[in-house]
């Protein structure tokens, strides 16, 4: 499986990712040996995910969040 993910960051910002893993991607960044941007930031919390069978739809997706405002992705998460 393939994730796309948004976590909220200590300071309140949002990050979005991928992986295939989702328990030992929230490790990495918790750890901070996750994304650059999260470092620093931790503790991250996982606020919103959405699964998907191939690696093209996933990418897709997460650009497509990535592109979001804040509100957006608010809204988002909101709906889960």
């Amino acid at each position: 499986m393939h994730y796309i993910y948004i976590v909220e960051c200590s300071d309140g910002s949002l990050y979005t990712g991928y992986t295939t893993d989702l328990n030992r991607r929230m490790k990495e960044h918790n750890s901070n040996t996750g994304a650059k941007y999260t470092r620093g930031r931790t503790p991250v919390s996982l606020m919103y995910f959405e699964e998907f069978s191939n690696r093209s739809d996933a990418a897709k997706r997460e650009c497509d969040i990535k592109k979001l405002k804040r509100e957006k992705k608010l809204l988002l998460i909101n709906k889960k």
